[in-house]
């Protein structure tokens, strides 16, 4: 039989796969938590300039207004140093970049679970590191090994969501992962509002990726990946185990016998992004797409690590930036399924919407009505940028040829998290110009 055909005895979605399923998304809010430590951790107080007459030189030193424990008050990150906030979380999102070329393929290579745990491992251990730093350098190049281990273990941890289940709850299983770091979001507002200091908040929004990874150290190979690496017997060993937690019986499963995997056997990468570059239609549609996944990112990023930025409550706005996610999800799967919507309709009226609502941002004063305001808009603008980004992933996919779906999903991948990188500097720019302001003032 086949791997659809035993899944069926086995169980689409048993108990067991339950559990580990339930594992591999609740580490969604780890990895949403330290996604999103840089918001709380790098917090910019009030402050004021002041001028000190010393001799022989007049000095100006920096006095903090208002009580928020963070890195820019221990290390001073303002004014000229501002710049060390954002590009501590530039470098995060150059992690995950990295951490999506080089997981991939690794997990393809030499197995789902050894890189997982391997990635969660190391990224718990630089996590603490961050908690630790004693110097702003020290706690830059964490966040670099951080955002490494967060981007490989976040692709391996949804392909294994994928891998557990049988074919028709692949949908539900991705739906949930996606949901469940919104989730996450949502809670690590709700952390900082009861964990002050920045070393604790660290300390202890990194401490859940211990659980999570004792947990994780149960879970067994991707059966799917044992048998197309031609491990037959593997792969029924596994199937078997998770039919008895699933109380099926299935002592008599037999698999077809497949040939190991070649080398370049699936896809040519390299032909394939050739193709994406050689044929006019491929390659117009590959630059439309690009520039879709590289707003949605800058948007998305770029919105949601401004929250503490926002009037009110900087807790409370990281936390409704996570929830205001969550009704993207049914939206997207009502629209999509559409005959008068589909997919291109619903994507573009998304991305319209959430355009409009940013750019209104730019003409409503700060502190009016809660129903018309800078955060009610940016919040608008969040879930449909959000909404924009999952038929993204779906749409991409099914624009592509078989052949080169992999290399076009990666390249659109690519541009994503160049998207991400810049998305920390968002933020920063009204500081920058209040900055320019205050030095033509003083000239």
């Amino acid at each position: 039989m086949d791997l659809e055909e035993a899944f069926h005895i086995v169980g689409e979605f048993g108990p067991y796969q339950k559990r580990a399923v339930a594992v591999l998304v609740l580490t969604q809010v780890y990895m949403a938590c330290q996604s999103m430590l840089i918001v709380l951790v790098g917090s910019t107080p009030e402050y004021r300039i002041e001028q000190q007459d010393v001799v022989p030189s007049s000095q100006q030193s920096v006095a903090f207004t208002e009580d928020i424990d963070s890195i820019v008050t221990e290390w001073f990150l303002v004014k000229q140093q501002a710049y060390k906030v954002s590009l501590a979380g530039s470098l995060f999102f150059a992690g995950l970049l990295v951490g999506n070329v080089v997981f991939g393929p690794l997990s393809d290579k030499i197995g789902r679970r050894p890189v997982y745990l391997t990635g969660l491992f190391f990224e718990v251990i630089f996590g603490y590191v961050t908690a630790l730093a004693p110097s702003y350098e020290v706690f830059a190049l964490s966040r670099l090994l951080v955002g490494l281990m967060n981007g490989g273990i976040g692709l391996v941890c949804f392909v294994l969501t994928q891998e557990y289940v049988g074919k028709s709850y692949r949908a539900m299983t991705g739906t949930l992962t996606s949901m469940t770091f919104a989730v996450g979001i949502a809670l690590f507002g709700a952390l900082g509002y009861f964990i002050r200091p920045w070393r604790n908040l660290a300390t202890a929004a990194n401490s859940s990726g211990v659980l999570f990874f004792l947990l994780s150290v149960t879970l067994p190979e991707s059966p799917r990946w044992l048998y197309s690496q031609g491990q037959t017997e593997q792969a029924e060993e596994v199937l078997r185990y998770m039919a008895l937690r699933n109380g099926n019986a299935a002592k008599h499963l037999m698999l077809q016998r497949v040939g190991a995997a070649k080398p370049g056997s699936h896809s040519n990468g390299g032909a394939g992004v050739l193709q994406l570059v050689v044929h006019p239609v491929l390659r117009l549609r590959t630059m439309v797409l690009m520039y879709v996944w590289y707003a949605c990112s800058l948007v998305y990023y770029g919105l949601t690590l401004g929250a503490s930025e926002t009037s009110g409550s900087r807790y409370l706005n990281v936390a409704m930036y996570g929830l205001v996610e969550l009704p993207a999800y049914p939206l997207c799967i009502y629209f999509i399924n559409k005959q008068w919507a589909g997919r291109r309709k619903s994507m573009a009226s998304f991305l319209c919407l959430a355009g409009s609502a940013c750019l209104l941002t730019m003409f409503i004063p700060e502190n009016t009505g809660t129903l018309l305001s800078v955060t009610s808009m940016a919040l608008l603008g969040k879930l449909m940028v959000s909404a924009a980004f999952n038929i993204a992933y779906v749409y991409t996919s099914e624009l592509y040829p078989t052949v080169i779906r992999n290399a076009g999903l990666g390249v659109c991948s690519m541009s994503c998290r160049v998207g991400g990188i810049l998305a920390p500097f968002v933020p920063s720019m009204p500081l920058l110009y209040e900055d320019d302001k205050w030095k033509s003032n003083h000239e």
